[in-house]
């Protein structure tokens, strides 16, 4: 999925999350900065819940089409020709 233009990945949105918990952590910071951060951390930990809603949402959509097959079956194991498996 193309990410739109200014919006972060969740890998993005995910990794400064981490840095703003580390810096609120660490106490040296103003009471200021420290709500600054805290607005921006929650507004990161938003993005990154819709993120994850909307992946879980496409697995579900997958997944109740068939397109996947979640959990894999036995019947395909490691000595049974994919030919037949395809029959």
């Amino acid at each position: 999925m193309p990410e739109e233009s200014g919006k972060k990945s969740f890998e993005e949105a995910l990794a400064r999350l981490e840095e703003i918990v580390t810096r609120l952590e660490t106490g040296d910071l103003t009471l200021e900065e420290s709500m600054t951060l805290f607005e921006e951390g929650v507004g990161l930990a938003r993005l990154c819940q819709e993120i994850l809603a909307a992946a879980e949402g496409r697995l579900e959509m997958l997944t109740a089409e068939g397109v996947v097959p979640f959990p894999a079956t036995e019947e395909r194991g490691p000595d049974r020709d994919s030919s037949a498996a395809l029959a």
